[in-house]
């Protein structure tokens, strides 16, 4: 009996994964029938009834941009999901399922490829690259994300989940230069629950165990990124990036002298902008004077990142 129950358990996967969560489901169903003590199954069983709901439904979304964005919105739920269910999540089954959802939505997203417009074809070839690189196939999925860059420099989602790419296939060295781009673009703009590799999982829980979540959590990441060892490579910035840095520099100091204004996002923000200017002070510029003054702001503004950070220089 108990290899029956794992053969049809085998099938369920397979098909799963294929995206026939509806017959998947009805699979499950027939085997909790003889498993009802199996953990396994019941956790299966569970993750494929949430998922059969939701197909339902979107099986009456008639516009495919919607239907994609549908599954998106609907995967951040489940994985609250899985995380409140009583039973060990089995990960080759989880794998199933997000092979077989990204799949799906993989092809609404497809529907739309011959869009006109360039913001919308921007959007859309990210989302099939964000799609592809959840199913595994991280070549393509670097072309698309290539693609929507190009159409639309400086978004960074597309950045981000880039780097997740390259992390993926095995180039820590330029995942660890693009992420760091990606975090210097916009921190608030990068959803980690998409983002997959080991590189910036391993980042996030760590910055986490400093008790920072959402928001703030985001806006931490890249500055310990830089104290952890992970963003450390340096690059010189063009003359209007330098303008730009500077100015967002300006503003944000001005900010926090609000006193309503929100210190737990800005600081680490701002300490994030101190690192950059101070790397490309470090590669053109003679006058040490100007790693200094931002090495005694960045001690009144955090001490203790001052601490950590004056350590590694």
């Amino acid at each position: 009996m108990q290899n029956q129950i794992e053969e049809n358990f085998k099938e369920c996967c397979r098909i799963l994964k294929s995206g026939n969560v509806l017959q998947a489901n009805d699979i499950l169903n027939d085997i909790l029938i003889e498993a009802l003590d199996n953990e396994k199954i019941q956790f299966a069983t569970n993750c494929c009834s949430f998922w059969s709901g939701v197909i339902k439904h979107f099986d009456t979304i008639e516009d495919s941009y919607e239907k994609g964005e549908f599954l998106l919105t609907e995967w951040e739920s489940f994985l609250h999901f899985v995380d409140q269910q009583k039973y060990a999540p089995d990960e080759t089954f989880l794998y199933c399922v997000k092979c077989g959802i990204f799949s799906i939505a993989l092809n609404a997203y497809l529907d739309l490829l011959d869009v006109q417009d360039r913001e919308q074809k921007a959007e859309i070839t990210r989302k099939i690259g964000l799609c592809y690189k959840k199913i595994g196939e991280y070549a393509t999925a670097k072309n698309f994300l290539a693609k929507s860059n190009k159409l639309k420099g400086g978004v960074a989602p597309v950045i981000a989940e880039f780097a997740d790419c390259l992390a993926l296939c095995g180039d820590d060295h330029a995942a660890k230069i693009v992420f760091k781009e990606a975090f210097f673009v916009d921190a608030q703009k990068i959803n980690l629950k998409f983002l997959d590799s080991a590189l910036i999982q391993c980042l996030v829980k760590k910055v986490e165990e400093k008790g920072y979540s959402d928001k703030e959590l985001l806006q931490w990441i890249p500055v310990y990124g830089r104290l952890f060892g992970v963003f450390t490579i340096k690059r010189p910035l063009n003359p209007q990036e330098f303008s730009k840095l500077k100015q967002e520099i300006y503003a944000t100091e001005n900010e926090m002298k609000n006193p309503s204004c929100n210190v737990s996002i800005l600081t680490p923000k701002l300490c994030n902008l101190y690192f950059w200017i101070i790397d490309h002070y470090s590669m053109t510029s003679e006058n040490s004077r100007d790693i200094n003054d931002i090495l005694t702001r960045m001690k009144i503004l955090d001490p203790i990142i001052f601490g950590m950070y004056n350590k590694q220089i």
